[in-house]
């Protein structure tokens, strides 16, 4: 007897092959996916390390030293390439180190071995604060060899005998023109600042350290960089000006020691005055803590 019978297939079998390639297919595309993610953060990542180590750095000011011109609570970036590649100059409002002093020594907090590792990776690409209490800012008032005094007939300062008008960013007491409360004569020395608030009255600058081993001077070494903007809150956003103008016709001195257009066979020993008496003024010292986003503390 002949099979006269139709022959059946599986059609599972038939479709099969043709979907395999498909899965194939998404799992290849989930993966370029995940993987140019990847690619895109750690250049994120490394891109902001970098950013942080040699261009740019931000940090927010916890006290009114530097009234008006900096509010409690501002947030600024700061130059970096000053003064690595860009020369210092009067009136730049820069970011120091303590010299040594200048702040109360802090307990550092304890935390557990996970938290400090999520603050270290933070810390690293700008996100979190770090070195918080060994920063402040100030405005650069004498570069190395001026003599800087307080105060003139006028009740203002002179660099180099050159009267200086700081109306423009100085927050004085109502009814008060000189802008310094203790007279002060100094020289500062090679390699070094001599750094004041603009809130004048209120700002324990270079003149009430002078008992510190550094004399009042900040080294320019200890300088991270130049405040440029004021980047939060946005209402007070703006470029932070050095007031050129002030510090304008200003001769320049070699300090001591160096010697300017020949030799200096006596080296001059700069004159300091004596620590002031009269008691710190109580704005911190301006205090400035690195980065947190904005809103934060």
């Amino acid at each position: 007897m002949t099979d006269t019978s139709v022959p059946s297939y599986d059609t599972s079998d038939d479709t099969a092959p043709e979907r395999r390639p498909r899965r194939s297919k998404r799992s290849k595309s989930a993966w370029l996916f995940a993987r140019d993610l990847l690619v895109i953060f750690v250049i994120a990542l490394l891109a902001s390390v970098l950013i942080k180590t040699f261009l740019v750095r931000s940090f927010y000011i916890p006290s009114g030293s530097m009234e008006n011109t900096l509010q409690v609570n501002d947030r600024i970036l700061v130059n970096q390439l000053e003064p690595a590649l860009i020369p210092i100059s009067r009136g730049d409002v820069v970011v120091f180190k303590d010299p040594g002093g200048w702040l109360n020594p802090t307990a550092e907090p304890e935390k557990n071995p996970i938290a400090a590792a999520v603050d270290w990776v933070l810390e690293g690409v700008g996100l979190a604060a770090d070195d918080a209490n060994d920063h402040l800012i100030k405005r650069v008032i004498g570069l190395p060899g001026d003599t800087v005094a307080c105060c003139n007939a006028l009740g203002q300062m002179t660099v180099n005998d050159v009267p200086l008008d700081e109306s423009a960013y100085l927050k004085l007491p109502d009814g008060v023109s000189a802008v310094s409360q203790e007279p002060f004569e100094v020289t500062v020395p090679a390699d070094s600042l001599w750094v004041m608030g603009d809130n004048r009255y209120n700002s324990a600058d270079s003149r009430f350290n002078q008992d510190q081993p550094g004399k009042g001077f900040v080294p320019i070494g200890n300088v991270v960089g130049r405040a440029i903007l004021v980047t939060w809150p946005m209402d007070h956003w703006t470029w932070l000006d050095n007031y050129g103008a002030v510090f304008d016709g200003i001769p320049t001195v070699a300090p001591a020691g160096v010697p300017a257009g020949g030799s200096d066979d006596s080296p001059a020993t700069p004159e300091s005055a004596p620590a002031a008496a009269a008691s710190v003024p109580d704005a911190a010292a301006g205090v400035i803590a690195a980065p947190a986003l904005p809103g934060a503390h």
